[in-house]
């Protein structure tokens, strides 16, 4: 691969070329030294655990069997199959390395800042619709691409769209909680708004909207909770999750102590852990891609933005992790805003849940749970994941589109 370098992720690289060794390693580890047949002495045998390690299994062993090779052979086999899938990963990461896409758009006007955050305004005639994004997150995964925007594509439904940019956590910032956040920098943001307005929060921010808008139903006509975890126990892995939550505080402490932030890589790694060998594969996959073309550049899009985190300030990563994650506070109705239980049941206007179909960093089951307590809820599924949702190739028909027409039937 020629060309100049241009980025230095995915972050952490350490941890995602890691995970990939650890992968092959436990791989050869674990070839049975038995030789087949009798290791396994049909297709149905226990090794590899998954289908799809078993599919693999079987169709390794079809071609030694037609190419005439013996079964002891297929060590081998799955070795050099190990080393094809490690030098498309390293291809891939490559790829995106030195791909020359850039992010060019400029920020709409700010009609609103404190320390760092803004209230971005994209325009538009109509009612206004205010998003809320994660605060782990840069804002602009709403507004990615012209052609995969959001923000940029709503006004021209008949809303006025409106961005709620957090900023980098300065100083003051760092020493912040959820209260400080909600009760304070959001519910000023809805004051600069032209209200009341359709308050939309986006993963973590939907938690925050909710807060708001129960805190201040003055300034907020309806509600949108877009991929938002509540029950952070839902779903098979919930338990192990919240476990693992637990678990990590105290390891966490050391790395918030220097700044009073979660730092970035810190943060990646989190999410990499949810599904640890997805990095690897979607590299792979990214390295057959074409360079030019549109699927190529959306990829380093969504990458950049992923790598382009922001630190977390340590008193809300304590309240996350060991709050929402270890102790399940949103879902058992025992999570507080200066003093006020939050429950999506307070909340008496219009609301709309969408919720992808296909999402591991928020479990369909997770999310349902807040849609499952709105009066007036309407519940969409979305095809596609947390982030395919909103910015993906299929977004503007798994929501864009449901999203516009729910806005306008809004009395």
């Amino acid at each position: 691969m020629t060309g100049p370098l241009r980025r230095r992720g995915p972050r952490p690289l350490p941890l995602h070329l890691s995970l990939a060794g650890m992968r092959a390693m436990a791989a050869a580890t674990n070839l049975p030294t038995m030789p087949w047949p009798n290791a396994w002495p049909n297709s149905n045998a226990a090794w590899p655990i998954s289908k799809a390690g078993r599919q693999e299994k079987d169709r390794i062993l079809g071609a030694l069997a037609a190419s005439g090779h013996p079964p002891e052979a297929f060590s081998a086999a799955v070795l050099m199959r190990l080393a094809r899938a490690d030098r498309a990963m390293i291809a891939g990461l490559a790829a995106y390395r030195r791909h020359p896409w850039t992010r060019e758009m400029a920020d709409p006007p700010a009609i609103w800042s404190e320390g760092g955050s803004r209230l971005l305004d994209f325009g538009g005639d109509g009612p206004a619709v205010l998003f809320v994004p994660s605060l782990v997150n840069r804002a602009y995964v709403l507004d990615l691409t012209p052609e995969r925007s959001l923000m940029r594509w709503l006004p021209g439904q008949g809303f006025r769209i409106l961005l709620l940019d957090w900023g980098w956590p300065g100083e003051a910032e760092r020493l912040f909680t959820l209260t400080d956040y909600v009760a304070g920098r959001l519910e000023r943001a809805l004051m600069a708004a032209p209200g009341p307005v359709v308050l939309a929060g986006y993963c973590m921010g939907g938690l925050l909207a909710l807060a708001a808008a129960l805190r201040r139903p003055d300034r907020v006509r309806a509600l949108a909770l877009l991929a938002t975890p509540w029950d952070f126990h839902a779903g098979p892995d919930g338990p192990r999750r919240a476990r693992t939550a637990a678990g990590l505080v105290p390891g966490l402490e050391v790395l918030m102590e220097p700044t009073g932030a979660l730092p970035v890589d810190a943060i990646q790694s989190l999410f990499a852990m949810l599904d640890p060998f997805g990095i690897a594969q979607k590299f792979r996959a990214f390295a057959r891609l074409t360079p030019e073309s549109e699927r190529a550049a959306l990829f380093v899009a969504l990458e950049d933005w992923l790598n382009d985190g922001v630190p977390l300030p340590a008193p809300v990563a304590r309240q996350c992790m060991a709050g929402w994650y270890g102790r399940n506070e949103p879902g058992r109705l025992a999570w507080r805003i200066a003093g006020q239980v939050i429950d999506p049941a307070a909340w008496e206007g219009p609301a709309f849940a969408g919720i992808p179909e296909r999402d591991r960093i928020v479990p369909p089951a997770s999310a349902m749970a807040a849609a499952a307590r709105l009066r007036q809820g309407s519940v969409h599924i979305a095809a596609g994941g947390h982030i395919g949702m909103v910015a993906g190739a299929g977004a503007e028909r798994a929501l864009w589109q449901p999203f516009a027409a729910w806005l306008g039937g809004l009395p």
